[in-house]
């Protein structure tokens, strides 16, 4: 952990009294700021019903050790304490969510007790407002056992600074995306986002309501990216290593109910692998994966 002043909370915030918050919005037309403390909470006993609930949603198959998307889920609330505080100028629920890398330091089982620390770093300019990169670290006494980067892009804030334009390198670049031919076919209901909701505590509206998910651009509510995520690492899980680095990038969003392709390629240690339109032509999401 960084040297900085820690906020020690005394357990996880409740997301549905955030997230009212967040949706308020911030008037303030001068330079974009972010909280520089980083955010403590220890002793986190996960759910194991809330778990295995995660584990059917997203399709993982129950096992001892949990997937790294779950304590992906687990360190959220802190992302939404730290842009909710009266520090921040940007709000979550504004934001997009641009990309994601998570590091499985080794196998964490579900009965672990584990320490959150969640910190607010990079924030810079982009063309289209300003990028942040949301840095969540979870140990087990003292030990790093995982540790994840969330970028959003925060429309219309103004950074001062050289633009931060660059695309992801790789296999999860949309620039240059060719056509592939999926593996699976998989068919998103109405209600994925009511099912996500209760498993991740994400109650994000735009995912549930109708009314909300306009009021943002969008015809219909949209999925939890992280549900998408989640669901390609599971179709990857069985193959992968017991520590791996998984690298995602969000394309666009997907509307519910859909039709939706997965694709996934080995090359060497590393996985490829997509989330597409039924024909492969455009991606959702582009993941890559490597020891």
């Amino acid at each position: 952990m960084t040297d900085r002043e820690v906020d020690l909370l005394p357990a996880m915030p409740a997301l549905a009294a955030l997230f009212a918050k967040a949706l308020l919005p911030r008037v303030d037309g001068g330079p974009a700021r972010v909280p520089t403390a980083t955010a403590v909470v220890v002793g986190i006993r996960p759910d194991p019903q809330r778990l295995a609930d995660y584990d059917r949603v997203c399709g993982f198959t129950l096992r001892n050790h949990v997937p790294s998307t779950w304590l992906n889920v687990l360190t959220f609330p802190l992302h939404v304490h730290l842009l909710g505080g009266p520090d921040s100028t940007i709000r979550l629920a504004g934001a997009v969510h641009a990309s994601n890398r998570m590091q499985l330091h080794r196998p964490v089982a579900g009965t672990e007790v584990l320490d959150a620390a969640v910190r607010i770093e990079n924030l810079r300019p982009h063309r289209r407002g300003a990028q942040l990169d949301v840095i969540s670290e979870l140990r087990v006494d003292e030990e790093l056992v995982w540790d994840g980067v969330s970028t959003y892009l925060a429309p219309g804030a103004k950074v001062e600074g050289a633009l931060d334009d660059t695309a992801p390198s790789g296999s999860t670049s949309r620039d240059g995306f060719a056509q592939v031919h999926p593996i699976a076919t998989w068919r998103l209901p109405p209600d994925l986002g009511r099912d996500y909701r209760r498993v991740s505590g994400d109650p994000n509206p735009i995912h549930t309501s109708r009314l909300a998910a306009r009021a943002f651009g969008f015809a219909r509510p949209i999925a939890h990216g992280m549900w998408t995520h989640a669901r390609l690492l599971a179709a990857l899980e069985p193959r992968l290593p017991e520590t791996y680095e998984i690298e995602a990038t969000f394309a666009r969003p997907i509307l519910l109910p859909s039709t939706v392709g997965a694709w996934w390629r080995q090359d060497g240690d590393t996985w490829s692998a997509a989330v597409t339109t039924p024909d492969g032509a455009k991606p959702y999401l582009l993941a890559s994966v490597r020891p």
